[in-house]
């Protein structure tokens, strides 16, 4: 995992962007907790490691292209993803610092780490290529590829565009909280069922892996093109 100092920044993209959805007003947001946020989306290994023996009836290899250790794991709903967390905070209860926990991070957190500092549509820049991404499956390889195949972004993190959609913790909504900054926004309280995607994923166009853009599923859906990112954080 790698620490991730608070600060604060420019959530959102400009009406001038590309790509622009108008669920995106750009807002300051003012990150008051430090944060560790994970290296690479939780690969197929290590989703097994935690979820074998799990009493919730679900599958520790539920991966569409099974037997891949180093991929991403995918096909795992929000919900799952509680289960994972739950019993990764027991098995690792005994090394997790007091008033930590593992959690997935807030959409600001993802997308403070996605940005690493820059201002731009993409961290690497105004556009993206197959080159930084596994992305499009028109021009790349059409499904997911090992973490870190990819160059990662100004603060060490990979893949926050594309290979997979990652789950925040949030709950969607289609406006973000007033304030200026907004202090360590947690998302709306209002739609439960709903929880906000992050990143992309190897079957997205570009314009989807902008580091403002935001996507949302059902919290019990699973697919191909979502899996999730770990990260420790003050509870």
């Amino acid at each position: 995992m790698i620490y991730v100092e608070s600060g604060t920044f420019t959530m959102g993209s400009p009406t001038t962007e590309t790509g622009r959805g108008t669920d995106e007003t750009q807002h300051q947001v003012q990150l008051t907790k430090d944060f560790y946020l994970g290296k690479y989306e939780v690969t197929q290994a290590q989703y097994e490691a935690v979820m074998t023996g799990n009493t919730d009836s679900l599958s520790a290899t539920p991966s569409n292209w099974p037997n891949n250790p180093n991929r991403p794991v995918e096909t795992v709903s929000w919900d799952d993803a509680q289960v994972f967390l739950t019993r990764l905070n027991s098995q690792l209860s005994a090394t997790i610092p007091t008033g930590w926990a593992f959690t997935l991070p807030t959409e600001s957190q993802w997308e403070y780490a996605c940005r690493s500092g820059t201002t731009s549509a993409y961290e690497v820049g105004s556009a993206i290529t197959s080159f930084d991404a596994n992305y499009d499956s028109n021009v790349n390889n059409g499904e997911t590829t090992d973490v870190g195949t990819y160059p990662p972004n100004t603060w060490g993190f990979y893949d926050m565009h594309g290979n997979l959609f990652e789950w925040c913790a949030d709950q969607y909504q289609s406006t973000y909280p007033t304030g200026n900054p907004v202090v360590d926004p947690t998302g709306p309280t209002s739609n439960p069922a709903v929880r906000v995607l992050r990143g992309g994923s190897w079957g997205n166009i570009g314009s989807d892996l902008r580091s403002a853009s935001r996507n949302f599923s059902l919290k019990d859906s699973s697919n191909w093109v979502s899996g999730l990112r770990v990260a420790l954080t003050q509870t």
